[in-house]
Order: structure tokens, then sequence, then C-alpha cells
């Protein structure tokens, strides 16, 4: 796990960003965090840097929102806040959006057991000295993203 620090939502939406430019269809990032904490700022970098500025809401009713990134590449970006179940999620076939394209969940630690082997997992906490920051931990679940993290060290 490493931890970075962001100062702003600018640099929230600069790690979003950077994440965009690695993630790959396949892959799986789960964002967690307390409500207002800073996981839609983070999709909204991960869109910006594809050219969706502005596309961005939070799918807490919707469930998912699907985003045409380029040519044969998709962003899912799901929102299981309100699922009381891992069931809810294999009832609207979320377990097949997983090699479709690029998954983001937000709360995905709700549907933990259904999740891919490997995954990046990013938590997002306000830092009580100065609430315009954040405190972001990134893990790598599995070994597939850990040469990934060491990438973020350097940020």
């Amino acid at each position: 796990m490493i931890t970075y620090i962001s100062h702003t939502t600018e640099d929230t939406k600069k790690l979003g960003a950077w994440f965009a430019s690695k993630l790959n269809k396949g892959d799986t990032l789960i964002l967690s965090g307390d409500l207002g904490a800073g996981k839609t700022v983070f999709v909204s970098g991960f869109l910006d840097y594809y050219g969706k500025e502005n596309e961005v809401s939070s799918p807490t009713f919707t469930i998912i929102n699907e985003h045409n990134l380029k040519k044969d590449l998709v962003l899912y970006h799901f929102d299981v806040y309100r699922f009381e179940n891992e069931e809810e999620f294999t009832a609207i076939g979320g377990e097949e959006f997983f090699e479709k394209g690029i998954c983001i969940i937000e709360w995905g630690e709700k549907i933990k057991d259904l999740l891919p082997k490997s995954y990046i997992k990013v938590v997002i906490s306000k830092m009580e000295e100065d609430f315009s920051m954040r405190s972001i931990e990134i893990t790598s679940v599995g070994e597939k993203y850990k040469s990934l993290l060491k990438e973020v060290e350097l940020l």
C-alpha cells in the first residue's frame, strides 16, 4: 500500500487522470471513502484524460454509468452503495462487465467476493488538519498491479 496526499481537488483529478493513462480493458479499480471524500472527483479526472470533461455524475441511483472513452474502450462506473448484498450485483450482470472495459466501482468492498482476483483499491479520506486535503491509500490486490503502485510512488 502507498499513500498519496492530495492537497487540492485538482490533485485528486490529476491522480484520476494518471490512472486513466495506465488502465486498460479488463482492469478494475475500487473506490472507497466517506460521502463527499472525492470519489466522483477522482472519476472526473479519469474522464478528463479522455476529453470527457463535465461528463461525470455519481451513479448512486442509476447504479452504472457507461462512458465510451475511445474506440473499443468503455468505462463502466458503478456505485454499489445501495446494494444490500452481492446477489444484487450478480442480478444486474455486473460480473460480465469486468472483461468488457475498465470498471471503476464505488463502494466495491460491498461485493468483495465477486471482484476479479486482481484489482486496485483506492481509499480516499478527508484529512482532519485540513478538510481540503485528502489522504489517498492505494493498494494492489493480487499480483497484476504491484508494479503500477511503484510508479504511483514516484508521482
